[in-house]
């Protein structure tokens, strides 16, 4: 019972992010195709610029700097931004009760996720060393996309022992927290103190509501999207202002589990039992008394208490996240135009160094800092796994894709001209490349080194 609670939370990362990586697959193949076909890359490209608004006067909602957002500004900037909610709340979440709750839980994906940030970005650097504008990218590689690690480690079953996909889905959370630490020092530029001053004030009003103990869902996201707006206009990347709102969300139940448990005993021992044997009758529209409609909705309410306003709004998110979020992501950001590129272009710049940053940057990293960790006492071998299978999923980290595209974009914007817009579609053919190799070199390391049947 203990092993099944304790594992409740990595069964659901994996549920949930399995069959939402067949969808994320599917949309970078359309994204590939309308990019590329003379009859819709046009189209496609252009698309992607129109403007989006939502005025009331003079005053545009989907403003920034004076301007309206085009669709991919839309995508990028406001979209994400649940996403990164969606990443906020699952950090704070697995922090305090999850497998980041406690050192001995969390020093070995820690770890590994810091030697895989670093080493990838080592990586790039050396390939694009002495290039101001290509070195500009050199974060790119740092992401693992925990949708397609944990679908491709979901294909070899119970094969896997439940440390090593622990293991991964830790590591990519931590590895997500790297990637939003690194949107928010270097991807900020030209601050606005009055919209600064603004969000932080907001924050301070989210603060209180938290330690008030404000349970209503809709308090902290009517202020979250009120400080999107001031963290849009203040000059750091707005989607910050996501994780920031997942952070004031609370995540306890106020009373406890028990009073409102007691609660809902207590007023569900009023209502009258009814004997309804006739099938008949059973099938016959119920009429409540008033009395009867308030007591079910004071049951409802209380039942509503049990579910923390944290874990509420994740599940919540869960769905259009995964299946709407990402996917109108994917299909924005991922159609590389082959037009003028050839395969040379992965052999050298911005290509290079994030293809071998994410097959061979993310591989040694993890590895060397989880060999390190290990080897020094700090940290213990995930249970079931031995060094082979663990270097088979050291390999599956190389697997970069939505924080990598988001990154991508942030380092060679439209605003640097046509060598920027160049290097971001060379960004995206190593992103992807990289991701298809690593994914294929991890799958058939796990197919030799997990044990034949089902992990114990």
């Amino acid at each position: 019972m203990a092993d099944s609670i304790q594992n409740t939370s990595i069964a659901g990362l994996i549920r949930r992010y399995v069959s939402a990586s067949a969808l994320l697959i599917v949309a970078t193949v359309l994204a590939l195709i309308f990019a590329n076909l003379p009859f819709s890359r046009d189209t496609y490209a252009s698309f992607w610029e129109q403007p989006v608004s939502l005025s009331i006067g003079s005053f545009n909602v989907f403003g920034h700097g004076g301007h309206a957002m085009t669709v991919m500004d839309f995508i990028n900037d406001f979209l994400m931004f649940f996403f990164f909610l969606s990443v906020g709340l699952e950090i704070k979440r697995e922090i305090l009760c999850g497998e980041l709750s406690t050192r001995q839980k969390a020093l070995l994906p820690i770890i590994g996720a810091c030697g895989g940030m670093l080493m990838p970005v080592i990586v790039f650097f050396c390939v694009c060393l002495g290039h101001p504008l290509m070195e500009r990218g050199c974060a790119i590689p740092m992401a693992t996309d925990i949708a397609f690690s944990l679908g491709v480690l979901s294909m070899f079953g119970k094969r896997v022992p439940i440390g090593l996909k622990i293991f991964l889905a830790a590591l990519a959370v931590a590895d997500d927290l790297g990637g939003i630490i690194v949107i928010a020092l270097f991807y900020s530029q030209g601050l606005s103190w009055f919209h600064l001053l603004c969000a932080a004030a907001i924050v301070v009003v989210l603060l209180i509501g938290n330690q008030r103990e404000v349970r209503a869902k809709a308090f902290y996201m009517s202020l979250g999207l009120v400080l999107w707006y001031m963290v849009l206009n203040s000059g750091i990347h707005a989607t910050i202002a996501g994780v920031v709102l997942a952070f004031c969300i609370p995540a306890n139940l106020g009373k406890g589990t028990r009073y409102y448990l007691n609660r809902i005993r207590r007023i569900a021992g009023l209502y009258p039992d009814i004997d309804n044997a006739d099938a008949a009758d059973q099938k016959k529209a119920m009429v409540l008394e008033k009395s009867d409609i308030q007591m079910l909705r004071r049951i409802e309410k209380a039942a509503d208490y049990l579910i923390s306003p944290l874990q509420d709004i994740e599940d919540q998110l869960a769905m259009p996240i995964n299946y709407v979020v990402i996917p109108v992501f994917a299909f924005a950001n991922a159609g590389v135009n082959f037009a003028g590129l050839s395969i040379m272009s992965l052999f050298s710049g911005v290509a290079l160094g994030v293809f071998l940053g994410l097959l061979v940057g993310k591989f040694t990293g993890v590895l060397a800092a989880s060999w390190i960790s290990i080897k020094m006492g700090w940290c213990q071998m995930p249970a079931g796994a031995n060094w082979h299978s663990l270097a088979s999923v050291c390999m599956i980290c190389g697997i970069g894709f939505t924080v990598s595209m988001f990154i991508a974009a942030l380092s060679y914007p439209v605003h640097l001209g046509a060598d920027a817009a160049v290097m971001l579609n060379e960004a995206k053919i190593g992103i992807l490349c990289g991701t298809l190799a690593s994914a294929l070199a991890g799958s058939l390391m796990l197919h030799f080194t997990l044990p034949k049947e089902s992990a114990a």
